[in-house]
């Protein structure tokens, strides 16, 4: 499949690792794209590391990264804001050092307090931000700070499950506040991808993501092509529910996707494909057959997308382990 992209656009959480350890294959997959001379590019919605931070990370996994290739929502935000303040303008960050890091670099001046009367507000992620973060960021706005989220992820992926992401302190905010943020910089708006997109120059970029409203919405609003990966945050029970701008292009367990045939399938398929058929009634679809899981997944998608139907059900032996290894059915 990776044979019709000049460039590679990934999300790392949930895609290349989990928190500071890489998936299974992640490693060889990437290597195998440099070894082809195949463009890369990491673009990430995490606000808690700069660039070169996480080339290091990756590096350290045995993941070869330039700080270059690197596309972070804390950096792009402070772009954003250099190109609306003055120099030396105040900037009250919410978030880990990283964000601060990124507005030093372009000439802002981050600040924790509203009494020093910042001319915006740039919330981003970081496991250390409290209560006292969030006061100060609230009676900003409330001043009249103009309010920049990096990203708005509800959740981020560990090994331990979901745990909240940025989107969920913002979300604590905006019931203060009773708005949203004035901007919101990372996926899914579509400026991380399609600065990646331009990096290509020629030839078409495909985004690999783990999260349809976020990576896949954010490929759809770029104009790009996207493979979903189930090795993070969505699963197969939300790609089936998901709305036309959340749909991907392929699906795939991992990113062994990239490079077999039998480990990547376009989506939707049609109802009939690959030995399996599913049909509709009542509200429920009905998988029977049997073939390969993925192929099985792609019908599903087919209908479920036509009709909005719901609960899945087995009506094969073979169907029932396809639903397993999906989390589907009963």
């Amino acid at each position: 499949m990776v044979d019709g992209y000049a460039l590679v656009a990934f999300d790392l959480d949930g895609v290349i690792y989990l928190i500071d350890r890489p998936i299974p294959g992640a490693v060889e997959a990437v290597g195998r794209l440099r070894a082809e001379g195949r463009a890369i590019a990491y673009a990430t919605n995490n606000a808690s590391r700069r660039s070169s931070e996480v080339a290091d990370l990756l590096t350290g996994m045995g993941v070869p990264a330039e700080p270059a290739e690197v596309l972070t929502s804390a950096a792009a935000t402070a772009e954003l804001l250099a190109d609306r303040l003055p120099a030396g303008a105040p900037v009250l960050v919410v978030g880990a050092e990283a964000l601060r890091a990124e507005l030093r670099a372009v000439g802002l001046r981050p600040v924790s307090t509203a009494e020093e009367q910042p001319a915006a507000v740039a919330q981003g992620y970081g496991p250390q931000v409290g209560w006292s973060d969030l006061a100060e960021a609230s009676l900003a706005v409330r001043a009249g700070a103009p309010w920049y989220a990096t990203n708005t992820d509800r959740t981020l992926p560990s090994p331990r499950g979901p745990l909240p992401g940025n989107g969920s302190l913002v979300a604590v905010l905006r019931t203060a506040l009773d708005r949203d943020p004035d901007v919101v910089v990372g996926k899914p708006e579509p400026a991380l991808f399609a600065t990646a997109a331009r990096r290509a120059r020629t030839g078409r970029t495909l985004v690999v993501g783990d999260r349809l409203d976020t990576d896949i919405e954010g490929a759809r609003r770029a104009g790009l092509d996207s493979l979903l990966v189930l090795t993070g945050v969505s699963d197969a029970a939300e790609l089936l529910a998901a709305p036309d701008s959340r749909r991907p292009a392929y699906v795939s367990f991992d990113l062994a996707g990239l490079f077999d045939p039998e480990a990547v399938v376009a989506v939707p398929g049609r109802a009939r494909t690959g030995g399996w058929s599913v049909t509709e009634a009542g509200g429920e679809l009905t998988l029977d057959g049997a073939g390969r899981p993925l192929d099985a997944l792609a019908a599903l998608c087919a209908v479920a997308w036509s009709t909005s139907a719901g609960p899945v059900r087995a009506a094969s032996p073979a169907a029932a382990e396809a639903l397993a290894a999906f989390g589907l059915g009963d």
